[in-house]
């Protein structure tokens, strides 16, 4: 009885142990998981390649007040890296978009060449909207090879969604531009970088049920808000849409402003120089009007003694 009890003991025991370990193993295993998730997973997201010329480059919307995809594409564009920069901005008021302020901005940047400057106004509320604006007018101008520039998190969803609309052509290529708000080494240690890493998979997911069946965009379909063209188009629209008529009457009330400030000060200046003058021209005045008195009775008396002696003489 004794060995048979002992034999149980011993049995139970290993079934323990063979629990614990495989505990232990499912509890390893998960740590791995977790550790790659949230090591690894933050790198997923971006997608960088390696270039040494694209043609064409499209500053996609959605940057930050630093405009830090701006300030990157300008550094590209000053080495030669990329030839044309189309940028990208939503529409803000009833007129105006933000791809006019951000072009504004970017010849700021440097001496750039208005032509090879492009504005896309759009009212697009996703990246899926931007491609199906920006693709046709690039197969339209026959790029073969363009630099999407957008958020290191966005990077790889968007390189993928362009692909997938564009069909073989054109080539596309992402870049990370590390900009401070997302870093993919330590993604989980800053509170913006959570939330791109959270915003970068939730939209990744979404982009395959948005792309499922999608047909490829060919140059005629062409769905963009408006034309997209050159900034020295934009410049030479711009200063010949000046409304004259809502000029003038600012015009007219500076000039009014200006009228009214003047006589005022006229006004203060007179009274002191009357004051000043009076005393001086008075005198002067009495003195000139009794000497021309003077000089003309005197004109009088000369006129009329010649006369008298004249007729005096006959009556002798």
């Amino acid at each position: 009885m004794s060995k048979i009890l002992k034999s149980d003991k011993n049995d139970s025991r290993k079934k323990k142990n063979f629990r614990v370990g495989i505990t232990l193993l499912v509890l390893f295993a998960i740590a791995i998981v977790t550790y790659v998730l949230f090591e690894k997973s933050g790198h997923w997201l971006v997608q960088n390649d390696e270039f040494e010329h694209a043609k064409w480059v499209v500053v996609l919307d959605g940057q930050t007040p630093d405009l830090e995809r701006s300030d990157f594409t300008a550094e590209l564009l000053k080495e030669g890296k990329v030839d044309s920069v189309l940028i990208l901005g939503r529409r803000t008021f009833r007129d105006r978009s933000n791809s006019e302020f951000y072009a504004e901005d970017f010849m700021k940047l440097g001496n750039f060449d208005g032509k090879a400057i492009f504005l896309v106004p759009h009212n697009d509320p996703s990246t899926i909207s931007e491609a199906y604006s920006v693709i046709p007018w690039l197969k339209k101008h026959n790029a073969d090879t363009v630099l999407l520039i957008t958020g290191a998190a966005s990077t790889y969803r968007v390189k993928r969604i362009f692909q997938k609309l564009s069909g073989n052509s054109p080539v596309y290529l992402t870049m990370d531009i590390q900009h401070v708000t997302y870093n993919p080494k330590c993604w989980y240690s800053n509170r913006e970088s959570r939330k791109d890493w959270l915003r970068g998979w939730a939209a990744l997911f979404a982009s395959y049920f948005d792309l499922f069946n999608a047909d490829t965009l060919e140059a005629a379909d062409s769905s963009y808000y408006k034309p997209i063209r050159s900034y020295d188009e934009y410049k030479r629209e711009e200063i010949s849409n000046v409304n004259l008529q809502k000029l003038l009457p600012k015009i007219e009330d500076k000039i009014k402003d200006k009228s009214e400030k003047e006589s005022a000060k006229e006004a203060q200046t007179a009274p002191s120089k009357e004051t000043a003058k009076e005393p001086s021209k008075e005198k002067p005045v009495e003195k000139s009007t009794n000497d021309s008195k003077a000089t003309k009775e005197t004109k009088k008396d000369q006129k009329k003694e010649p006369a008298k002696g004249k007729s005096g003489s006959p009556k002798k």
